[in-house]
C-alpha cells in the first residue's frame, strides 16, 4: 500500500518506518526542512532503540521517503496519517491547531477520494472537525471527493515503541465507513498473523479509548505513590505491599512501582486534556484531579528528602544525579522528574553533577544556560563522574547501568557518610545498610536513614 504520514516526531516517524518495514511505500512529510534533510542523511530527531536501523534500511530500499511537500505524497497516496503534536494549551486542553492545519492542507492537495487517519492523540469530536476542514478546503477548490476520517490512536511506549508497533497487543480502529474499515484491515493484516488484534469501534469511542487508557495508567502510578507516602509514616515497606497487591490478577504488577512521579509526552498532557474535556461538559473530574495533584507532589518527594537530611540551605553542597530523561530508553525530557529536582537543588544553593546515557543534549536545552556556564549544573560523560566529591547520589531514572552499580566505587567517590536517595527503589536497603550506606527510598524502611 502507499500512504503518507504527516509529522516526523515520535509517533509519526515510528509509524512511517514500521509500516515501511512491512512492505508498504511511505512518504513521511514535515514542514521542518532541517529535520527532513537530517532524515534523508540518516540523522534521527529522536532516540528510540532499533528505530535507526529500520529507517536506514527502508530508506535505502526505497520504501521510506522524506519530503516537505505534502503535494508530492498526495500524487501517489490516498491514505493520510496525521501524526503532528497536540500540545497542552494554557488551560490544559489539547491544542488542535496543527492537526486542523494538516487537514486543510490535505484538502488543498488531494485529487481523488481519500482516507484520513488521526494518529495524533485528540479529544473526542476531533475527527468531525478534521472532516469539516478537509471538505471546506475541497469546496474552496470546487472539488467534491469522498473523504473518510478514521481514529487510530497509538499505544507506543517510549523506549519500546518499535516492538509495540510491530507486535501490538491491540490495534484500535474507529470508523463507521465500510471502505475505510476495509482499507485499515488490509493495512494492518501483517500485524494480525497469529491472532486478530484489531478492535473496531466508533470514531468517538476510539478517541476516548486513548485518553482513558493513559489516564488509567497514570492513576495506578499516582495511587501507588500515595500508598508509598503512607508506608513511610507507618513504618511499612512499600515493596512488600507492591508484591502483595500485584499478585492479585485484578490489579497486576504493571504500573504499581512507586517512584519520583510520571512524566513524558503522554500521561501529563493527556490527563490534563481529559480533565478539561470533563469540565467542558459539566463533569467534575474528582479522580483525575487527584491523580494530577499526587503526581505534582511526588515530583517534590526526592527534594523534600534531601532537604530533610541536609537542611533548607544547600549552599556548598554537591549532588550527583543519575538519570535525566523521564524514563529509561528515551532522551525525552518532557515533564521529567529530574527537572523540578535539579531546579530545587540549585535554587537552594547546591551544585549538581548529572549524567544520563542519552538525554544530556536535550537536558542542556531545558536548564538555564547560566547554570551551566557558572558550573552550578555540570553534565558528566560517565555515571561515576557525577559522584566524585558529591554529598549524596540521587537516582532519578532507572537506566540498566544504574541498577547494579559498583557500590565500592560509589563509596569511594562520595563524601562520608555515604548517602543515596533512590527515586526508583532499585536498591536493597538492608544490603546497603550492611555496607554502611545511608539509604532513602520511596516508601522504604532503613533504620540508618532515620
Amino acid at each position: 500500500m502507499k500512504l503518507a504520514v504527516i509529522g516526523t516526531g515520535y509517533v509519526g516517524l515510528v509509524t512511517g518506518a514500521c509500516f515501511a518495514e512491512m512492505g508498504n511505500t511511505v512518504w513521511c512529510v514535515d514542514i521542518d526542512a532541517e529535520k527532513i534533510e537530517g532524515l534523508k542523511a540518516g540523522r534521527l530527531p529522536i532516540y528510540e532503540p532499533g528505530l535507526d536501523e529500520i529507517v536506514e534500511r527502508n530508506a535505502r530500499e526505497g520504501r521510506l521517503h522524506f519530503t516537505t511537500q505534502l503535494a508530492d505524497a498526495a500524487q501517489a497516496c490516498d491514505l493520510f496519517f496525521i501524526a503532528v503534536g497536540t500540545p497542552p494549551q494554557e488551560d490544559g486542553s489539547a491544542d488542535l491547531q496543527h492537526v486542523l492545519a494538516v487537514a486543510r492542507q490535505i484538502g488543498a492537495v488531494i485529487e481523488r477520494d481519500a482516507i484520513v487517519v488521526d494518529k495524533s492523540t485528540v479529544p473526542v469530536g476531533t475527527a468531525e472537525q478534521v472532516k469539516a476542514e478537509v471538505e471546506a478546503a475541497l469546496a474552496a477548490r470546487g472539488k467534491s471527493l469522498a473523504v473518510a476520517v478514521v481514529s487510530n490512536p497509538e499505544f507506543l511506549k517510549e523506549g519500546a515503541a518499535v516492538e509495540d508497533f510491530m507486535r501490538p497487543d491491540r490495534i484500535v480502529v474507529g470508523t463507521d465507513d465500510e471502505r475505510a474499515r476495509s482499507v485499515m484491515a488490509e493495512l494492518y493484516a501483517p500485524f494480525n498473523r497469529s491472532h486478530q488484534r484489531v478492535i473496531y469501534m466508533g470514531v468517538r469511542d476510539a478517541e476516548m479509548t486513548k485518553y482513558a487508557a493513559n489516564a488509567m495508567l497514570a492513576t495506578k502510578i499516582s495511587f501507588m505513590n500515595e500508598i508509598a507516602t503512607l508506608c513511610e509514616q507507618y513504618d511499612v515497606d512499600v515493596e512488600k505491599v507492591r508484591i502483595g497487591i500485584g499478585s492479585d490478577a485484578r490489579i497486576g504488577y504493571h504500573f504499581i512501582y512507586p517512584g519520583a512521579g510520571y512524566g513524558g509526552s503522554c500521561f501529563p498532557k493527556d490527563v490534563k486534556a481529559l480533565v478539561q474535556m470533563a469540565r467542558r461538559v459539566g463533569v467534575e473530574p474528582l479522580v483525575l484531579d487527584a491523580v494530577e495533584a499526587r503526581n505534582a507532589a511526588q515530583k517534590q518527594t526526592l527534594l523534600n528528602k534531601i532537604v530533610a537530611r541536609f537542611g533548607e540551605s544547600l549552599a556548598g553542597r554537591t549532588f550527583g544525579v543519575w538519570g535525566l530523561a523521564f524514563k529509561p530508553g528515551t532522551d525525552d525530557m518532557r515533564e521529567a522528574p529530574s527537572i523540578p529536582l535539579i531546579t530545587g537543588l540549585i535554587e537552594r544553593g547546591a551544585c549538581v553533577k548529572a549524567y544520563d546515557p542519552v538525554a544530556i543534549a536535550n537536558a542542556q536545552k531545558v536548564f538555564p544556560q547560566d547554570w551551566q556556564t557558572e558550573e552550578r549544573l555540570i553534565f558528566t560523560t560517565h555515571q561515576y563522574g557525577a559522584l566524585e566529591g558529591a554529598d549524596a547520589m540521587v537516582l532519578v531514572t532507572e537506566w540498566k547501568p544504574f541498577r547494579h552499580p559498583d557500590f565500592e566505587a560509589v563509596k569511594r567517590l562520595l563524601k562520608s557518610p555515604v548517602v543515596i536517595f533512590d527515586g526508583r527503589n532499585q536498591y536493597d536497603p538492608e544490603a546497603l545498610a550492611r555496607e554502611g550506606i545511608v539509604y532513602y527510598g520511596i516508601g522504604r524502611r532503613n533504620r540508618l536513614a532515620q
